[in-house]
């Protein structure tokens, strides 16, 4: 920019700064910069006259030298030495060497006004030219210090000056204040042509590289497009930025930037895609420049290739075109080429590259029948010749903007896409869609509409249109939706039903029946050119023409294409041709298209097959597959499915395979399984699943292994007052454990804790409890069945206390029994008289029954003692008359069929190996070899009774000892959290106390 002193790099795709440099601390202006790509450099000189050197990455400074004695103007870099030229108002250039740290090793002296750009040779890097505004334009060669001549005919200075790149041609063009430019001829040093039609100084000239076009900037805020043979002004721009200061192009591309005193723009000439055709034998013509060359594929032989390399093809010169070929397209039979450009179009033959037709025209298109073509003249008229011969003319409803070839004769306007019946002209349909390219099948029954960001495939039922009179849009039946592509096609061909494309994205993708497919992730941009049946490849090529092939599974295509025409014979007789790895990719085009039974049978992916075996319900496929690639995720998906089917044998087996324990415990209380209970309650602690082992045993009504489990995990609280109110017999064993657990981080805590064998008058219903344990032995050790539901006390309406003194004070005098006896202190041992009872307590148990009901049978509860509401399962329902599938995998036993009233007495968790548990050996519960430490010794002697001088603190100890234990919590059971709550003793006054009334201890 010349009114500023920051040199700014900017992105021109996301139009955004990259990279500011400040060049120049008092705001001198930069007037000319240049990249040097191969050293990450950034050259910009100023009107400082000081060359400064960046690294465009880093953002260092690499150099920064005095190059001039007044405002440099313009920097040319060598493309290949280590050189640059600077041109100033010192009216002197300069060479410089970077490789010798920025030494100047030549200057050229001889202009006698500003140098206002040098530029080098692409032809002969040896040799450069320079503007100056002292009207001349000098050429020199390096090495020499006169210029070799001097070219004289502007009437003012020169600013600006260009090289032809072409090899054709040896001209130069000028730009001078003459408000002209002028080609040159450098070989002849004369003036060839003078362009005329700029209105101010003309500030910037150069000759497009791939395009046949000379480009001029101006002052007047114009710039002009020249053809570059006939010299013709082509088109005229002007986007209000006020005054053009320069032009330059992308190499390698069709993008032109052009700055302004108001910004810069970037502009696209003509199309990126290449002037390039192949016809159905592998032939391929294309355009370089105005040269028409040939290859041919098949001269490659068998020699073998990766997809996606370039092809080393041997190029053959078949002459030049007298039009810039914009366009090359063969006709369907590969007879013909057309080249279209320049507003006309000439038919050649494709082997010999003889002129066989020509004539004006905006666009060309080919028919299905290779004898017919289209052209359109203008935006109204559109011709059809048949055999070079003209046979319609006329002007279609809508106005014309583009036309598309294929089986119908496709015209676009502003209303959308119609088409037209070749020979007769006559409407077909008329669909409001903007398309950019049109893609028939071969077969003409196929349609591919490509849009800015879509493509639309349809199906064109010819039979729909004879016959019938069209409406004003047509014939609606004439075409049916069949595909839909969410991507911009930028290229594309038909295979069959299968129609390959180029996306945005330089994505080589296919589209069949609604499933598409990447075949490859393009490099760089190519162009679809063909597909040649007999290879199984298809042909790509980019703008450098460069040509690679990919190899396409044809019986993949060919069996996909039977589907989608429903041709199942065919499809089964292509089905062994395709390769054991493109199966699944079969299965997954048959399962989208409903086939799922069909997909199942062709796929070899095991993951695949058993996806579908579960939408299919095929339980037996399914299991097999599990057993054989064992997961524990398909084991779920296989259990849920087996649930839903109500398949309860099959749902077991896998969730047992998914070690699925809560699913277990679901599923063997919903069916009252006990056996099943049981081995999962083994399984479950074998497993580290304490909480569901817990609850099994619960719902067992195996309270021992209850408190076992709370033992081994360390739950010493939670066993101890379940042990109160489940088996007060264990409390003084467990309450051991829990002194010595938390003996080891609160000791006083720990001897606050009461033990019922040494502080009996703290439990004073503790022998009652004892009898009521024994009493509700044998109905914790039978489950009621689920029927008999209705005739089973609830467990929170019993008063099992009440009801065992009842008992007993109906029964005659009995001793104690050996756990009563067991629970005595010595001293009250030796008071007891020696006796022979007349009825042992045992023996009273076993005859409580009896006394109870005069013998008949009593109600058993599924649980005794649940503060929670009982479990009841449901009562397992006949079993339903369904084959079960015939499983692949071992043997797992399966339960009989029970009765309503019995309990189940096999188990199906029973594992294929070993079984992983082992049954107690005893109930009485002991704890862990490893986790016991020892008790504290027991009293010796029991405690004396007390006495008025020791009241208070007698009370005082039985208080806190009371309050301890009861305010020990537990997070399972609600009833001994009503227990406890009772006995909280916060707010006695142990004055208040009477210690002879032992039945404040209640």
């Amino acid at each position: 920019a010349v009114v500023s002193a920051l040199c700014t790099g900017w992105n021109y795709e996301t139009q955004s700064i990259v990279k500011t440099i400040e060049a120049t601390s008092n705001d001198l202006p930069i007037r000319t910069a240049r990249f040097i790509e191969r050293k990450s450099w950034v050259v910009c000189g100023s009107d400082d006259m000081v060359i400064r050197v960046y690294n465009y990455n880093t953002m260092d400074k690499v150099h920064s030298f005095e190059a001039h004695a007044d405002y440099i103007r313009c920097i040319s870099v060598h493309p290949t030495q280590s050189f640059i030229l600077t041109s100033s108002d010192d009216m002197m250039i300069k060479l410089w060497d970077w490789n010798k740290n920025w030494t100047c090793t030549q200057t050229f002296e001889g202009h006698t006004h500003y140098v206002m750009q040098v530029v080098f040779n692409p032809k002969d890097t040896n040799t450069f030219a320079s503007a100056s505004l002292d009207k001349t334009i000098r050429v020199w060669q390096l090495g020499s210090t006169q210029p070799n001549f001097t070219l004289v005919g502007h009437e003012k200075g020169v600013n600006c000056l260009d090289y032809y790149r072409g090899a054709d041609k040896p001209y130069l063009i000028s730009g001078a204040d003459d408000f002209v430019a002028k080609i040159w001829d450098y070989q002849n040093k004369s003036c060839v042509q003078t362009l005329v039609g700029h209105t101010q100084n003309v500030t910037s000239v150069c000759f497009h590289a791939d395009m046949p076009i000379i480009i001029t900037g101006s002052e007047d805020g114009t710039i002009r497009l020249w053809h570059v043979n006939t010299y013709r002004l082509e088109f005229t721009l002007n986007y209000g930025f006020e005054r053009v200061w320069c032009v330059a192009q992308l190499p390698g591309s069709n993008t032109l930037s052009i700055g302004y005193d108001e910004g810069a723009i970037m502009i696209k000439l003509g199309r990126e895609q290449p002037a390039i055709t192949m016809d159905n034998s592998g032939k391929i013509i294309w355009a370089k420049h105005s040269e028409i060359q040939q290859a041919n594929v098949k001269a490659l032989g068998d020699s073998p290739l990766k997809d996606g390399e370039i092809l080393p093809l041997a190029v053959k010169d078949l002459g030049s075109c007298e039009i810039f070929p914009q366009t090359l397209v063969h006709n369907p039979n590969g007879r013909f080429v057309v080249v279209c450009g320049d507003g006309e179009y000439i038919i050649y033959t494709a082997l010999a590259w003889r002129n066989k037709s020509f004539g004006t025209a905006e666009e060309f298109v080919w028919s299905a029948d290779s004898s017919m073509y289209a052209i359109r003249e203008g935006n109204s008229r559109v011709k059809i010749f048949k055999n070079f011969k003209e046979v319609q003319d006329f002007k279609p409803d809508y106005g014309v903007d583009g036309i598309y070839g294929g089986q119908l004769l496709g015209v676009k306007s502003g209303s959308g896409l119609t088409f037209y019946n070749w020979e007769t002209t006559s409407l077909v349909r008329r669909i409001e869609v903007a398309p950019q390219q049109v893609y028939w099948s071969d077969n003409g029954e196929l349609v591919c509409i490509a849009t800015e960001d879509e493509a639309f495939m349809l199906r064109y039922n010819a039979d729909r249109v004879e016959g019938t009179a069209p409406d004003e849009d047509g014939f609606e039946e004439a075409f049916d939706v069949v595909g839909e592509v969410a991507d911009k096609v930028m290229t594309g061909v038909w295979v069959g039903d299968c129609f390959i494309y180029t996306n945005s994205e330089n994505r080589l993708n296919y589209h069949v029946g609604g499933e598409i497919v990447t075949i490859s992730h393009l490099d760089r941009t190519q162009y679809i050119l063909g597909y040649i049946a007999k290879d199984s490849k298809l042909y790509l090529g980019d703008k450098d023409l460069n040509v690679t092939s990919f190899a396409l599974k044809t019986a993949v295509l060919e069996y996909q294409t039977a589907v989608m025409r429903q041709d199942f014979e065919a499809a089964d007789q292509i089905l062994p041709n395709i390769d054991e790895e493109h199966r699944t990719r079969v299965a997954q085009f048959l399962e989208k298209q409903g086939f799922k039974e069909q997909a199942m049978a062709v796929s070899v992916d095991p993951a695949h097959k058993f996806e579908l075996a579960l939408q299919l319900n095929d339980f037996a496929t399914a299991y097999g597959l599990a057993v054989e690639h064992s997961s524990e995720q398909r084991w779920k998906q296989l259990s849920d499915l087996a649930l839903r089917s109500s398949d309860f044998n099959l749902a077991k087996k896998c969730m047992y395979n998914a070690k699925d324990y809560s699913g277990l415990l679901l599923l063997a209380s919903s069916l009252g399984d006990a056996a099943s209970m049981e081995q999962l309650a083994e399984l479950a602690h074998s497993a580290g699943k304490e909480n569901i082992a817990f609850t099994a045993y619960m719902m067992l009504n195996n309270i021992p292994k209850c408190l076992q489990l709370l033992i081994e995990t360390e739950r010493y609280p939670e066993a101890a007052i379940m042990a109160k109110t489940y088996m007060p017999s264990e409390v003084s064993k467990i309450l051991k454990l829990w002194q010595a657990d938390l003996s080891k981080t609160n000791e006083k805590a720990a001897e606050a804790l009461a033990d019922p064998l040494q502080y009996d008058n703290l439990f004073p219903e503790l022998q009652l409890a004892l009898k009521a344990e024994k009493l509700l032995e044998k109905e914790r050790s039978t489950l009621q069945p689920a029927g008999n539901y209705p005739a089973v006390a609830p467990n929170w309406e019993r008063d099992v206390l009440a009801e065992t003194e009842e008992l007993l004070a109906s029964l005659p005098e009995v001793v104690a029994s050996p756990k009563e006896d067991e629970m005595l202190t010595a001293e009250e041992k030796e008071e007891q008289p020696v006796s022979e009872p007349e009825t042992k307590e045992e023996d009273l148990f076993e005859k409580v029954p009896e006394v109870l009901g005069g013998g008949a049978p009593v109600p058993e509860p599924l649980i005794a003692f649940d503060p929670e509401p009982p479990f009841l399962p449901a009562e397992p329902l006949a079993p339903q008359a369904v084959p079960e599938p015939e499983l692949a995998a071992p043997d797992i036993p399966e339960p009989p069929l029970q009765e309503v009233s019995e309990p189940p007495t096999e188990s199906l968790f029973e594992p294929p190996t070993e079984s992983l548990f082992e049954p107690p050996s005893e109930e009485v519960i002991e704890p862990p070899a490893e986790k016991v430490t020892e008790p504290p010794a027991p009293v010796e002697e029991a405690p004396e009774p007390a006495t008025e001088e020791t009241s208070e603190e007698v009370a005082e100890e039985a208080s806190e000892k009371r309050d301890l234990f009861g305010n020990s919590s537990t997070d399972f059971l609600d009833d001994m959290d009503r227990e406890i709550s009772e006995l909280n003793l916060d707010d006695i006054n142990v004055d208040d106390l009477d210690l002879d009334d032992e039945s404040m201890f209640d």
